[in-house]
Protein backbone atom coordinates (compact mmCIF):
# COMPACT_ATOMS: atom_id res chain seq x y z
CA UNK A 1 0.00 0.00 0.00
CA UNK A 2 3.08 2.19 1.01
CA UNK A 3 5.01 1.68 -1.88
CA UNK A 4 1.62 2.34 -3.89
CA UNK A 5 1.42 5.64 -2.42
CA UNK A 6 4.70 6.31 -3.08
CA UNK A 7 3.78 5.33 -6.74
CA UNK A 8 1.42 7.74 -6.84
CA UNK A 9 3.06 10.56 -5.60
CA UNK A 10 6.52 9.84 -7.79
CA UNK A 11 3.80 10.23 -10.98
CA UNK A 12 1.70 12.83 -9.38
CA UNK A 13 5.13 14.89 -8.60
CA UNK A 14 6.43 14.24 -11.85
CA UNK A 15 3.28 15.21 -13.70
CA UNK A 16 3.10 18.41 -11.53
CA UNK A 17 6.84 19.19 -12.62
CA UNK A 18 5.86 18.88 -16.18
CA UNK A 19 2.70 21.36 -16.00
CA UNK A 20 4.72 23.78 -14.16
CA UNK A 21 7.79 23.72 -17.04
CA UNK A 22 5.28 23.86 -19.55
CA UNK A 23 3.66 26.59 -17.94
CA UNK A 24 6.66 28.41 -17.50
CA UNK A 25 7.64 27.95 -21.14
CA UNK A 26 4.05 29.34 -21.82
CA UNK A 27 4.48 32.27 -20.16
CA UNK A 28 7.96 33.12 -20.95
CA UNK A 29 7.01 32.47 -24.76
CA UNK A 30 3.62 34.69 -24.12
CA UNK A 31 5.87 37.42 -22.19
CA UNK A 32 8.64 37.47 -25.90
CA UNK A 33 6.07 37.81 -28.20
CA UNK A 34 4.00 40.65 -26.10
CA UNK A 35 8.02 41.95 -25.75
CA UNK A 36 8.10 41.67 -29.45
CA UNK A 37 4.71 43.55 -30.27
CA UNK A 38 5.59 46.39 -27.90
CA UNK A 39 8.77 46.61 -29.52
CA UNK A 40 7.17 46.84 -32.73
CA UNK A 41 4.70 48.93 -31.73
CA UNK A 42 7.15 50.83 -30.29
CA UNK A 43 9.44 51.26 -32.33
CA UNK A 44 7.31 51.74 -35.92
CA UNK A 45 5.97 54.81 -34.78
CA UNK A 46 9.34 56.05 -34.01
CA UNK A 47 10.38 55.04 -37.42
CA UNK A 48 7.43 56.51 -38.95
CA UNK A 49 7.50 59.85 -36.81
CA UNK A 50 11.43 59.99 -37.65
CA UNK A 51 10.67 59.31 -41.44
CA UNK A 52 8.03 62.09 -41.40
CA UNK A 53 10.01 64.59 -40.09
CA UNK A 54 12.95 63.55 -42.21
CA UNK A 55 10.58 64.34 -45.40
CA UNK A 56 8.94 67.95 -43.37
CA UNK A 57 12.69 68.35 -43.62
CA UNK A 58 13.43 67.73 -47.17
CA UNK A 59 10.01 68.83 -48.18
CA UNK A 60 9.94 72.53 -46.14
CA UNK A 61 11.94 75.56 -47.52
CA UNK A 62 12.66 78.97 -45.71
CA UNK A 63 10.32 81.23 -47.46
CA UNK A 64 12.93 84.36 -47.85
CA UNK A 65 11.07 87.74 -46.71
CA UNK A 66 10.06 89.70 -49.21
CA UNK A 67 8.47 93.18 -49.41
CA UNK A 68 5.30 94.23 -51.07
CA UNK A 69 5.19 97.02 -53.56
CA UNK A 70 1.95 98.99 -54.90
CA UNK A 71 -0.23 101.78 -54.30
CA UNK A 72 -1.71 103.41 -50.64
CA UNK A 73 -4.65 105.51 -51.95
CA UNK A 74 -6.91 106.91 -49.74
CA UNK A 75 -9.30 110.01 -49.04
CA UNK A 76 -8.67 113.01 -46.67
CA UNK A 77 -11.05 112.18 -44.05
CA UNK A 78 -11.07 115.63 -42.19
CA UNK A 79 -12.01 117.23 -45.40
CA UNK A 80 -15.00 115.26 -45.88
CA UNK A 81 -16.59 115.16 -42.52
CA UNK A 82 -15.85 119.11 -42.57
CA UNK A 83 -18.07 119.39 -45.16
CA UNK A 84 -21.60 117.88 -43.42
CA UNK A 85 -20.64 119.87 -40.09
CA UNK A 86 -19.29 123.61 -41.36
CA UNK A 87 -21.73 125.23 -43.68
CA UNK A 88 -19.22 127.32 -45.05
CA UNK A 89 -17.24 125.02 -46.44
CA UNK A 90 -17.38 122.12 -48.96
CA UNK A 91 -14.12 120.01 -50.14
CA UNK A 92 -12.74 116.71 -50.80
CA UNK A 93 -9.33 115.44 -51.31
CA UNK A 94 -7.46 112.33 -52.67
CA UNK A 95 -3.80 111.00 -51.38
CA UNK A 96 -1.96 108.04 -52.93
CA UNK A 97 1.61 106.62 -52.00
CA UNK A 98 3.38 104.65 -54.86
CA UNK A 99 6.43 102.77 -53.35
CA UNK A 100 9.33 103.45 -55.40
CA UNK A 101 12.26 101.69 -53.77
CA UNK A 102 13.08 100.19 -50.07
CA UNK A 103 12.61 103.86 -48.65
CA UNK A 104 10.91 106.59 -51.10
CA UNK A 105 7.79 106.65 -52.40
CA UNK A 106 6.16 109.10 -54.70
CA UNK A 107 3.52 111.05 -53.39
CA UNK A 108 0.47 112.66 -55.21
CA UNK A 109 -2.92 115.06 -53.91
CA UNK A 110 -5.56 116.19 -55.59
CA UNK A 111 -8.58 118.11 -54.07
CA UNK A 112 -11.14 120.79 -54.58
CA UNK A 113 -11.85 122.83 -52.25
CA UNK A 114 -15.42 125.50 -51.67
CA UNK A 115 -14.82 128.10 -48.27
CA UNK A 116 -16.45 131.00 -47.01
CA UNK A 117 -14.56 133.07 -44.99
CA UNK A 118 -16.52 135.97 -42.52
CA UNK A 119 -13.63 138.26 -41.55
CA UNK A 120 -14.01 141.55 -39.15
CA UNK A 121 -13.98 143.80 -42.73
CA UNK A 122 -15.07 141.26 -45.37
CA UNK A 123 -16.81 138.47 -46.30
CA UNK A 124 -15.23 135.93 -49.51
CA UNK A 125 -16.01 132.74 -50.94
CA UNK A 126 -13.21 130.81 -52.59
CA UNK A 127 -13.54 127.63 -54.91
CA UNK A 128 -11.22 126.08 -56.85
CA UNK A 129 -8.75 122.98 -57.40
CA UNK A 130 -5.36 121.62 -56.70
CA UNK A 131 -2.51 119.19 -57.12
CA UNK A 132 0.27 118.74 -55.38
CA UNK A 133 3.06 115.95 -56.32
CA UNK A 134 6.32 115.04 -54.57
CA UNK A 135 8.21 112.53 -52.78
CA UNK A 136 8.58 110.79 -48.87
CA UNK A 137 10.96 109.13 -47.38
CA UNK A 138 9.99 106.38 -44.99
CA UNK A 139 12.25 106.90 -41.58
CA UNK A 140 10.83 104.11 -39.89
CA UNK A 141 12.62 100.20 -39.84
CA UNK A 142 9.94 97.66 -39.85
CA UNK A 143 10.58 93.95 -38.51
CA UNK A 144 8.81 91.00 -39.37
CA UNK A 145 5.63 91.87 -41.35
CA UNK A 146 4.88 95.28 -40.46
CA UNK A 147 4.58 97.72 -43.08
CA UNK A 148 4.08 100.58 -40.94
CA UNK A 149 5.77 104.46 -42.18
CA UNK A 150 6.80 107.31 -40.33
CA UNK A 151 7.56 109.97 -43.06
CA UNK A 152 9.51 112.71 -44.17
CA UNK A 153 8.72 114.84 -47.54
CA UNK A 154 8.59 117.63 -49.99
CA UNK A 155 6.26 118.46 -52.58
CA UNK A 156 5.20 121.31 -54.86
CA UNK A 157 1.73 122.36 -55.45
CA UNK A 158 -1.01 124.20 -57.82
CA UNK A 159 -4.04 125.69 -57.17
CA UNK A 160 -6.44 127.35 -59.89
CA UNK A 161 -9.35 129.37 -58.19
CA UNK A 162 -11.73 132.06 -57.69
CA UNK A 163 -12.59 134.53 -55.70
CA UNK A 164 -16.01 136.50 -54.47
CA UNK A 165 -16.06 139.38 -52.81
CA UNK A 166 -19.65 138.98 -51.08
CA UNK A 167 -19.55 141.87 -49.04
CA UNK A 168 -17.43 144.37 -47.20
CA UNK A 169 -17.31 147.25 -44.50
CA UNK A 170 -15.55 150.53 -45.02
CA UNK A 171 -13.67 151.07 -41.92
CA UNK A 172 -13.90 154.06 -40.37
CA UNK A 173 -10.98 154.94 -37.87
CA UNK A 174 -13.50 157.64 -35.70
CA UNK A 175 -16.58 155.37 -35.28
CA UNK A 176 -18.60 158.63 -33.47
CA UNK A 177 -21.40 158.74 -35.68
CA UNK A 178 -21.55 155.08 -36.32
CA UNK A 179 -20.46 152.58 -38.28
CA UNK A 180 -21.67 152.42 -42.47
CA UNK A 181 -23.46 149.65 -43.14
CA UNK A 182 -22.04 146.60 -44.87
CA UNK A 183 -21.81 146.98 -48.91
CA UNK A 184 -23.08 143.75 -50.55
CA UNK A 185 -20.63 143.35 -53.60
CA UNK A 186 -21.05 139.75 -55.36
CA UNK A 187 -17.71 140.47 -57.81
CA UNK A 188 -16.11 137.54 -58.80
CA UNK A 189 -12.19 136.91 -60.04
CA UNK A 190 -11.73 134.48 -62.19
CA UNK A 191 -8.70 132.29 -63.18
CA UNK A 192 -6.52 133.05 -60.30
CA UNK A 193 -3.32 130.82 -59.75
CA UNK A 194 -0.72 130.28 -56.79
CA UNK A 195 1.95 127.57 -56.73
CA UNK A 196 3.94 126.84 -53.52
CA UNK A 197 6.40 124.63 -51.84
CA UNK A 198 6.05 122.47 -48.25
CA UNK A 199 7.58 119.92 -45.92
CA UNK A 200 5.52 117.44 -44.36
CA UNK A 201 6.05 115.14 -41.50
CA UNK A 202 3.29 112.00 -41.40
CA UNK A 203 2.56 108.75 -39.92
CA UNK A 204 0.66 106.26 -41.67
CA UNK A 205 -0.56 102.55 -39.24
CA UNK A 206 -1.68 99.47 -41.19
CA UNK A 207 -4.63 98.69 -38.64
CA UNK A 208 -5.79 95.61 -40.64
CA UNK A 209 -5.08 93.85 -44.00
CA UNK A 210 -4.35 96.72 -46.53
CA UNK A 211 -6.00 99.31 -44.32
CA UNK A 212 -4.40 102.28 -43.33
CA UNK A 213 -5.05 105.39 -40.98
CA UNK A 214 -2.59 108.80 -41.29
CA UNK A 215 -1.85 111.98 -40.35
CA UNK A 216 0.69 114.43 -42.28
CA UNK A 217 1.35 117.75 -40.97
CA UNK A 218 2.48 120.72 -43.57
CA UNK A 219 4.57 123.82 -43.19
CA UNK A 220 4.34 125.71 -46.70
CA UNK A 221 5.56 128.74 -48.57
CA UNK A 222 4.05 130.98 -51.79
CA UNK A 223 6.10 130.68 -54.54
CA UNK A 224 3.77 132.52 -56.96
CA UNK A 225 0.22 134.32 -56.13
CA UNK A 226 -1.76 136.18 -58.84
CA UNK A 227 -3.95 138.61 -57.22
CA UNK A 228 -6.79 140.80 -57.92
CA UNK A 229 -6.20 144.45 -58.48
CA UNK A 230 -6.70 146.35 -54.96
CA UNK A 231 -7.82 142.55 -53.76
CA UNK A 232 -5.89 139.84 -51.82
CA UNK A 233 -6.65 136.09 -51.42
CA UNK A 234 -7.10 135.16 -48.19
CA UNK A 235 -7.52 131.43 -49.11
CA UNK A 236 -5.88 129.42 -51.67
CA UNK A 237 -7.48 125.96 -52.16
CA UNK A 238 -4.35 123.15 -51.06
CA UNK A 239 -2.39 125.95 -49.52
CA UNK A 240 -5.22 126.77 -46.78
CA UNK A 241 -5.17 130.56 -45.08
CA UNK A 242 -2.65 132.96 -46.37
CA UNK A 243 -3.13 135.87 -43.44
CA UNK A 244 -0.57 138.28 -43.75
CA UNK A 245 2.47 136.31 -45.62
CA UNK A 246 3.87 134.32 -47.74
CA UNK A 247 3.62 130.88 -44.92
CA UNK A 248 0.60 128.64 -44.23
CA UNK A 249 0.49 125.25 -42.27
CA UNK A 250 -2.19 122.52 -43.03
CA UNK A 251 -2.74 118.83 -42.30
CA UNK A 252 -4.49 115.82 -43.66
CA UNK A 253 -6.33 112.78 -41.45
CA UNK A 254 -6.34 110.16 -44.37
CA UNK A 255 -7.91 106.38 -44.68
CA UNK A 256 -6.48 104.57 -47.04
CA UNK A 257 -5.87 100.78 -48.61
CA UNK A 258 -2.82 99.43 -50.27
CA UNK A 259 -3.20 98.35 -53.23
CA UNK A 260 -0.19 96.05 -53.55
CA UNK A 261 0.99 95.20 -57.17
CA UNK A 262 4.32 93.03 -57.03
CA UNK A 263 6.89 91.72 -54.25
CA UNK A 264 10.56 92.20 -54.31
CA UNK A 265 13.22 89.74 -51.95
CA UNK A 266 14.89 91.19 -49.23
CA UNK A 267 18.59 90.36 -49.64
CA UNK A 268 19.94 90.54 -46.31
CA UNK A 269 23.04 92.35 -45.17
CA UNK A 270 26.28 90.65 -44.93
CA UNK A 271 28.02 91.00 -41.37
CA UNK A 272 31.69 91.59 -41.81
CA UNK A 273 33.34 90.63 -38.93
CA UNK A 274 35.42 93.30 -36.71
CA UNK A 275 39.30 92.48 -37.32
Amino acid sequence: MRQSLKYSFSIFFLLSLFFVKAQEKTTTTNIQQDVKITETKSVAPIKKNSEKKLEAVKTDTIKPKTDRYGLIVGVDVYKATRSFYDSDYKGIAFVGDYRLTKKYYLYGEVGNENITIDDAQLNTTTKGSYAKVGFNYNAYTNWLDMENLITLGMRYGFSTFSEQLNSYDIYNPNPYFGQAPTITSGQIHNGLTASWAEVAAGVNVKVFNNVYVGISLQLKILVTNTEPTNFENLYIPGFNRTYDGNFGAGFNYTVSYFVPIYKKKVIPKKITPKK
